[in-house]
């Protein structure tokens, strides 16, 4: 009994899908001479080719008299076979095209406010550029920016309802898995009229009684600052003003005479315009980690997965905004 092959040699030895074409149109029209034509080849060429299948196969295939050759019990029966082999490979192919044709996969992610207004276009510009330059545009991920504070975001993200999400915040909540993106820092900024705007620095119970103006609860500039103050063991004072976004915080020390404690990435290019003046505050540490954030356990899609390596390959540092 002959050896039975092995899966190395049978990949080895697999017939060529157009010789079996070949074979399977000579059945189909009769003749080589028909089955030719129909292939766009040339009769010769034809006939070359099922010899070569019937020595690749050790099988007689075709008989051959003065008017002609047709397919043998065994060619018949053989061209079957390999029909399904050619419709099996037809499926393959319209079931790829299929595929190429499918929407761009949609990826939600959530991002605090910080991230989101200055960090997120960088890395989405990115993101886009190197599907341009490497992969069809229907391969780019479709992004939707849920906009959230850092607290909104985790719950989001432990609910299952966006895939990735990136917060500010010092604390991250359990069955949560993260990665450092970015290092940032909260700078005191005024109006460029302020009483304070021509002094190099403050003291903190200064900044903590001269109108000061923080984001909600649950932000992660809120955060930072409160864990920043208590490391001198102050504290927020009460009932102290407090708006929902950055831009909001910014016109109100632009516009209304408030000192506000904000993101170096968000006031970095009002600073250099003369818009906002930076003030230190010696002793109030201020500095943070942007944080990715993904559900312990939850496995990424592949477009989630370029989102987070674009993220952590744009995000600048401080000082480089």
């Amino acid at each position: 009994m002959a050896d039975r092959p092995t899966p190395e040699r049978a990949r080895a030895e697999r017939t060529p899908l157009g010789a079996l074409e070949l074979l399977v149109a000579t059945d189909s029209h009769g003749s080589i001479s028909a089955a030719a034509r129909a292939l766009g080849v040339a009769q010769p060429t034809a006939s070359a080719g099922l010899r070569a299948l019937e020595r690749r196969l050790g099988l007689d295939l075709l008989e051959r008299t003065t008017r002609g050759a047709r397919l043998t019990e065994t060619g018949r029966a053989t061209a079957a076979w390999a029909r399904e082999v050619i419709d099996a490979s037809d499926r393959f192919e319209t079931s790829v095209a299929s595929l190429r044709e499918q929407p761009s996969e949609r990826v939600r992610v959530a991002a605090s406010l910080t991230v989101a207004e200055y960090l997120a276009p960088r890395w989405l510009a990115r993101l886009a550029l190197a599907e341009a330059g490497g992969r069809s545009a229907r391969d780019a991920p479709d992004v939707e920016l849920v906009v959230r504070n850092s607290a909104d975001v985790t719950e989001l993200v432990l609910a299952g309802e966006v895939e990735l999400g990136f917060v500010e915040s010092a604390t991250v909540r359990r069955g949560l898995r993260t990665r450092t993106v970015a290092r940032d820092e909260l700078v005191v900024v005024v109006g460029p009229g302020h009483r304070w705007a021509r002094r190099s620095a403050l003291r903190v119970d200064e900044l903590l009684s001269g109108g000061l103006v923080v984001r909600e609860s649950g932000s992660g500039t809120r955060e930072t600052l409160e864990r920043g103050l208590a490391a001198l063991g102050e504290r927020l004072p009460a009932h102290l003003p407090y708006l929902g976004s950055t831009a909001a915080l910014k016109t109100a020390v632009q516009h209304g005479g408030a000192v506000a404690v904000l993101s170096s990435l968000a006031v970095a290019d009002d600073v250099a315009r003369g818009a906002l003046v930076r003030l230190a505050v010696p002793g109030l540490e201020l500095d943070r980690r942007l944080r990715m954030v993904w559900k312990d356990g939850a496995a990424l899609s592949a477009g989630a997965r370029r989102i987070a390596a674009a993220a952590a390959a744009t995000v600048p540092q401080p000082g480089s905004a």
